[in-house]
């Protein structure tokens, strides 16, 4: 009786082994996307979610990581609120969740980066990395940096030098307006701007400096007025998600003559919001836009960009636009094979001093504050089907075309951060 019944008990584990062991192969590693799915910026949260999507398919096809787990993103709604985001990283985590990625406000931003520290220090088997993809506040990798924080975008630094350099060339160019969201980085971007117009163009006038609440205004022909009014040849915004399309889009209804020199002129709504008025006028600085394939003739990188508009660019209407997800995921994915684990502290160790050749160029995760190192491009609105201008953005008529392209070390910054890293 005894031995049936060791019998069985042997077999019921060999079943249960048979069971388990190939779930366990297939399992998949999870990255939460933590960010605002609903409010005024549930659109670029729905396109940010689109473009991680579409990269964890793109790698799982190829055989995923640590031969053959697969990836997976798991939305969280933060409402674009950093009480929320706090709310959802715990959700996060108690799912057993290590890697979770965000970008848009950098109130939130600011906020994930203290409580994961926090959590990081008090937890050592939960430890969490944080991947952010367009938070770019200078201060989370200079007095703020953290070991658990890894910056895909170039900060607002970085980015007003870009625009204040091809500033400096225009002499027609002579007052300037600011305009900018009321919260750390629209003061970021005010801020930036009027040191650096200063140090490189100290002829030109500031004459405006307005701050607006950030997703709460419906009509911005008010400050248009106040744009126009000033005689400004430049209005420098780091505008995002709808305060972007609405104000460029009232700026077109007004007539205003002014250049846009901008963050997120092309990011999305904006494009269809301004359409062909902005032909020339809207300019922005990024670190990829996708008539690049064309203008560098890079078939692989067109059928990239097709690839996704096919699948989930909604007939057009939400074209790919974050070139440094695609960098994020593929750094993320070659870090945990480097490192042989999914394990945060063992992903961040493998991410510091990476080196990763994109289409464009190498770029560099600066081990020192964890800020990747990029090359950047000047684009302006053009009229799709001129010259290189092949493909058009949101189905408006019109795409954007390279004026400047500024070399990966020529973007780099001094940093302040003074990293304090766990034991290995």
């Amino acid at each position: 009786m005894k031995r049936k019944l060791l019998l069985s008990m042997l077999m019921g584990i060999a079943l249960l082994t048979m069971i388990v062991v190939p779930a366990v192969a297939q399992d998949t590693i999870k990255i939460a996307f933590v960010e605002g799915m609903s409010g005024p910026f549930a659109g670029v949260g729905d396109a940010g979610y689109k473009h991680y999507q579409y990269m964890a398919d793109l790698i799982n096809a190829r055989g995923g990581v640590l031969g053959g787990k697969k990836l997976e993103i798991v939305p969280f709604d933060t409402k674009s609120s950093p009480k929320e985001a706090l709310i959802v990283l715990k959700a996060a985590i108690d799912q057993g969740i290590r890697i979770i990625t965000q970008g848009n406000a950098s109130s939130v931003a600011g906020a994930l980066i203290e409580a994961l520290n926090k959590h990081n220090e008090r937890n050592p088997d939960q430890q969490v990395i944080y991947l952010n993809y367009a938070a770019i506040t200078p201060a989370f990798t200079n007095e703020l940096c953290s070991f658990w924080h890894f910056r895909f975008d170039a900060h607002v630094d970085m980015k007003i030098a870009a625009i204040t350099d091809y500033i400096k060339t225009r002499p027609e160019i002579t007052k300037v307006y600011l305009c900018n969201q009321d919260y750390v980085f629209g003061h970021a971007v005010s801020d930036t701007a009027k040191q650096m117009l200063a140090e490189k163009r100290p002829d030109i006038q500031i004459v405006g400096d307005t701050f607006t609440p950030l997703g709460k205004v419906k009509d911005f022909s008010p400050y248009v007025s106040k744009i126009q009014a000033s005689g400004a040849q430049a209005v420098i915004t780091g505008n995002w998600g709808a305060d972007m399309s609405l104000l460029v889009k009232a700026a077109k209804d007004a007539g205003l003559g002014a250049q846009f020199y901008t963050f997120y002129g092309s990011g999305l709504g904006a494009p269809a919001a301004i359409a062909d008025a902005g032909i020339g006028k809207v300019i922005s600085v990024i670190e990829w836009h996708f008539n690049l394939a064309v203008e560098d003739n890079k078939p692989e990188d067109e059928k990239f960009f097709l690839g996704y508009h096919e699948k989930y660019s909604d007939g057009g209407k939400s074209p790919f636009y974050y070139g440094r997800i695609r960098t994020t995921m593929e750094m993320l994915a070659a870090a945990i094979d480097k490192a042989g684990s999914a394990k945060a502290k063992d992903i961040a160790y493998a991410l510091e001093g990476m080196e990763y050749d994109t289409p464009y160029g190498k770029v560099l995760m600066r081990a020192e504050d964890h800020q990747l190192i990029q090359p950047l491009y000047l684009m302006v609105y053009a009229k799709k089907g001129e010259g290189t201008v092949k493909y058009d953005s949101e189905n408006s008529g019109v795409g954007f075309k390279t004026i400047g392209r500024i070399e990966a070390e020529n973007t780099a910054m001094p940093t302040t951060c003074q990293m304090q890293r766990p034991a290995k």
